[in-house]
């Protein structure tokens, strides 16, 4: 139920982020055509491109379906095999943790200021998608850990390890 809200919550947020982004760019693009470029199109586009690449990469890890090396599991077998699929998870934690304590710290650097073309918009908050985003990944990781045991237990029964 939990992985179910968490997918259907990251699926919509990665829709309205990929069209906002499409109407941007090519709204930014019409203008600069017309002669009359925008001043916040580029800083705009980056800031949703970014944003779209980590909930996306959320989204990718709930699937699990984030870029791995699967073959050095495969090729283990029993313990072995579970001991480097355990380790993997933590150490991708470890590393999304990382990345969210890091990037609290750029957002509470970035207190008081704005973005170059849009003055009004808290620069904080545009790269608030920093930790967000590693804590959505280590969410959707831990969510999709259940599968990965699975497919452990799944291999080992196929090829006959108890």
């Amino acid at each position: 139920m939990l992985r179910t809200g968490v997918r259907r919550f990251l699926e919509g947020a990665v829709l309205v982020l990929l069209a906002s982004l499409a109407v941007v760019v090519v709204v930014g693009v019409g203008f600069r055509k017309a002669g009359a470029a925008l001043v916040w199109y580029d800083e705009v586009a980056s800031i949703l491109l970014a944003w779209l690449t980590y909930y996306g990469a959320a989204l990718a890890a709930l699937r699990r379906a984030h870029i791995g090396v699967p073959t050095l599991a495969k090729r283990l077998h029993g313990r072995a095999r579970l001991a480097v699929v355990i380790l993997a998870e933590i150490a991708v934690v470890a590393f999304f943790a990382a990345i969210a304590w890091a990037g609290w710290q750029v957002v509470r650097v970035l207190e008081g200021t704005s973005l170059v073309s849009l003055p009004s918009v808290p620069a904080a908050l545009a790269q608030s998608v920093i930790p967000i985003g590693a804590v959505l990944f280590i969410v959707a990781q831990l969510l999709g850990l259940k599968d990965a045991l699975s497919e452990v237990e799944a291999r080992d029964a196929a090829e006959g390890e108890p």
